[in-house]
């Protein structure tokens, strides 16, 4: 990793800069794949499979028998797992479900706000070299106690030509039973345009690669709503000389792991800190599966180091993490001040990857500094604030001076005459 010492500010924007930028040329592959999906629907589907992947599906739909067989092949330990972590993510989503607002807000006017569940979803779940069946959990579980009408879910096949059973398991398991077997850019669009077998839904949901990414940035806002715009996976870890560095470097390396275009970020008080976890970085990779991603991601990741606590909150929330962890002396005094981080975990014992499965909390966050807007997936993600008023003829006549005053002074003479035609009635 890179080391930079007390940097100064000027220099902070370059150091919180994200190593994936958006690509012209992928942009302009998307764009051929979405127009070809919206023109040719299924067919498209089809022939981009066959280009792509080397083979043509029999269906785009998954059967039935495919999801009964993938039942069988996902070893009991596994679904018992899958099992535990629902129940804790169902529970920590079910106490955000909101409740009905209805209040006067003067003598005849009662106004409300009612939750409404977005009607038709969409789950992109990647398969790749990590498909990610505890997305299922994070995405469909929300969606469920929301009480969206409808759930399909499209996810790629792995290099064996099928999709992993532990995804198919877990959907079924999640009671969603319209999967399609598709993946990248044109999943995207499939689920914004509709393509007769895959249906048109109101929003999208789940990560992907650069070229899901971007399929979802430009039909986002225009063609179907999006959970919000993300990136590759990143880490920030905050640590002190009283952190274990085998945690900081498992910790780091949880994520580095993920891709070649992940980051990692180690935010610490000393050049000593820095070292200790240099030097379990380099024990610990040589035991990964996938050390080959984590190598390339390290390569683009840093070290920084402030000795102002002040600097380091500051910085914190410039880069404004998608995950944040917390892993110093006195952990809350840190976490209670940072205000932009897609989910903070707080102490030695609260490793990212707890809640990238089990804990409770969502894992689908924001990306590359989107946190300074964005929240991660979360039961308002899947809900629709509808409002309703009622006005007495008291409640309108009591209003009317301030509508009619208002309407004029905006020069919209209908607006203030749809108030007094009913003040006027006789």
């Amino acid at each position: 990793m890179n080391i930079y010492i007390e940097p100064d500010r000027s220099m902070w924007a370059t150091l919180c800069r994200r190593p994936s930028d958006s690509d012209p040329v992928v942009a302009g592959r998307v764009r051929r794949i979405i127009d070809s999906v919206r023109e040719l629907g299924d067919k498209a589907i089809l022939d981009l499979a066959e280009e792509i992947d080397g083979r043509r599906p029999e269906s785009i739909r998954v059967s039935d028998e495919a999801i009964a067989e993938a039942e069988t092949q996902v070893p009991d330990v596994v679904k018992a797992a899958i099992s535990k972590a629902a129940a804790n993510i169902r529970t920590f989503h079910e106490a955000q479900m909101p409740s009905a607002i209805e209040i006067e807000t003067t003598r005849g006017v009662r106004c409300y706000q009612k939750p409404v569940p977005i009607q038709k979803v969409g789950l992109y779940i990647p398969g790749g070299t990590a498909p990610l069946f505890s997305t299922v959990l994070m995405l469909a579980i929300p969606a469920s106690i929301a009480g969206c009408r409808e759930v399909i879910l499209c996810t790629p096949a792995g290099k064996n030509g099928k999709i992993a059973p532990e995804v198919l398991y877990t959907a079924s398991f999640c009671g969603i039973d319209k999967i399609y077997e598709v993946g990248g850019a044109q999943a995207i669009a499939a689920m914004a345009y509709g393509t007769g077998t895959i249906e048109k839904v109101d929003k999208i949901f789940g990560p992907g690669n650069q070229y899901v990414t971007t399929a979802k940035q430009l039909l986002g806002g225009s063609v179907v709503a999006i959970d919000m715009p993300a990136g590759p996976s990143e880490v920030m870890v905050i640590a002190d000389g009283t952190s274990d560095a085998s945690f900081v470097a498992a910790d780091l390396l949880s994520q580095a792991e993920h891709g070649r275009d992940s980051q990692v970020m180690l935010v610490c008080t000393s050049v000593e800190v820095v070292s200790a976890v240099e030097i379990e970085l380099r024990r610990q990779i040589r035991t990964l599966g996938r050390a080959e991603f984590a190598e390339a991601a390290l390569e683009k990741s840093r070290s920084v180091v402030f000795e102002s606590e002040d600097d380091i909150l500051t910085f914190a929330d410039c880069y404004a993490p998608e995950h944040l962890i917390v892993s110093t002396a006195e952990p809350w005094r840190i976490a209670d001040r940072i205000t932009s981080a897609g989910s903070v975990f707080v102490g030695a014992y609260t490793p990212e990857s707890a809640g990238d499965y089990a804990s409770g909390t969502n894992h689908t966050l924001p990306t590359c500094a989107w946190a300074h807007s964005y929240s991660g997936v979360n039961i308002d993600s899947f809900i629709r604030k509808m409002t309703i008023q009622e006005d007495t003829r008291e409640g309108l006549e009591g209003l009317s001076g301030t509508i009619v005053a208002m309407a004029e002074a905006e020069g919209l003479q209908a607006h203030a005459d749809a108030v007094k035609v009913r003040v006027n009635e006789k």
